[in-house]
């Protein structure tokens, strides 16, 4: 085999599963001869469409496709070099003489038979991780931690221990519930139009046991935290972590989701916002008062930000899927509106909280930071544009968050 190999288009479907309707994003090819595996290739492209049959020569740039890593040369498929990426072998399905692809007849033997892959890379899994989505979990550990401070002095240990472990829960909880998410809406086919960026079932970058797998292990990795932080602080705290990994698994799981009926807001204000932060504010304080709570809205409200955001940029896919998030309930123009009255909420958060610490104002002035996003969100049309929305927003919930807990600790 040299360094440029060719691989049949239809042989490209055949080993896909036949998936001629679009629907796969990704298509990895392993080549098999009699003396074993000879190289793993990998094409990309906007459908499976896109590589199958003679009829079809255009460049692949001009409807989407990642022309760099193919090239049409004679209805075949040309794929530069190995990429050395780690994949899980789904399974071998011969091709062969017997089986036709659109009306393609392949000659026989051992030659021709490929294995279909999904691809594995630690930088996919950590695109399936959602990374733009993670200011959520972090922030109201922040602020729950700052909000600890303003009690008497408190050991420093405490701070270490108890505060990392629960930001090891939140953390865990956040991604878990994004892979479960995946794994969700990927096996009921809503992220089969979706427009933003990759999901790992829906795009057929991983299977769907893997994506499952990998969001019971999160939530594993958050239960061994959480009971640590129970055996350290209270027990109470096992039934609220499993009333938190059960609301997160729901959210998209399961015969009746919650998120699929406009009610994903709420948990995230209530578990990302009320309950990371004043949980965070008890695990190293020992107490829960008006102020955790204040700031736990405050957290609450700047993580719904982000799911709103998102949803916006879903609205349509979601609607088509049949997929009522709230949303969809109430409209593109209402959601817009709903962004920036979140960032209203916020701001009044941190007025209240003054009632407590006169220098939690200071985080008002992370709302200038909000100033972009909530521009961006009223007068975006696309998908890009919200997709750049969401980083703006993640970006301004830790500007905000980073400065309130400044004006906490400085009391």
């Amino acid at each position: 085999m040299g360094r440029d190999a060719r691989v049949r288009m239809y042989d490209a479907l055949g080993c896909t599963g036949g998936a001629a309707g679009g629907d796969d994003e990704c298509i990895t090819i392993l080549e098999r001869h009699v003396r074993g595996v000879e190289r793993l290739k990998v094409i990309r492209c906007i459908s499976a469409d896109e590589l199958v049959g003679p009829e079809r020569h255009g460049d692949l740039a001009t409807n989407g496709g990642v022309h760099s890593l193919v090239q049409r040369k004679h209805c075949m498929a040309r794929i530069p070099g190995p990429l050395h990426l780690r994949a899980k072998l789904l399974g071998r399905r011969k091709i062969d003489g017997n089986e036709t692809r659109h009306n393609v007849t392949l000659g026989g033997g051992e030659d021709n038979a490929l294995s279909c892959l999904v691809v594995t890379s630690a930088r996919i899994w950590f695109a399936g991780a959602r990374p733009r989505t993670l200011p959520a979990a972090v922030v109201p550990v922040v602020i729950g931690a700052a909000v600890a401070s303003t009690s008497d002095a408190l050991d420093g240990s405490r701070y270490a221990v108890h505060g990392g472990l629960a930001l090891v829960v939140s953390v865990a909880l956040q991604v878990a519930v994004n892979y479960a998410n995946d794994y969700s809406d990927g096996v009921r086919g809503t992220d089969a139009a979706r427009q933003g960026p990759m999901r790992l079932v829906g795009s057929g970058a991983a299977s769907a046991s893997s994506v499952k797998r990998a969001a019971v292990v999160s939530f594993g990795v958050a239960a061994v935290a959480g009971l640590l932080l129970a055996t350290l602080t209270s027990w109470w705290l096992i039934p609220l972590g499993a009333v938190s990994m059960l609301a997160g698994w729901t959210y998209t799981g399961g015969p009746k989701p919650y998120g699929y009926a406009g009610f994903g807001e709420l948990f995230v204000f209530v578990f990302f916002g009320l309950v990371a932060t004043a949980g965070t504010t008890y695990v190293i304080a020992e107490r829960v008062d008006r102020l955790s709570l204040v700031s736990g809205a405050l957290a609450g409200f700047l993580a719904v930000a982000l799911l709103v955001v998102n949803n916006l940029r879903d609205i349509d896919g979601d609607r088509a899927s049949n997929k009522r998030t709230l949303a969809v309930r109430i409209g593109a123009s209402r959601t817009r509106g709903l962004y920036g009255a979140l960032y209203v909420l916020a701001t009044g958060a941190m007025l209240l909280a003054m009632l407590d610490v006169r220098t939690a104002a200071i985080g008002v002035v992370g709302v200038l930071a909000a100033l972009p996003a909530i521009a961006t969100v009223r007068s975006a049309r696309s998908a890009s544009e919200l997709i750049a929305a969401l980083g703006m927003t993640a970006r301004a919930q830790l500007v905000i968050g980073a400065l309130y807990s400044v004006g906490l600790l400085i009391q």
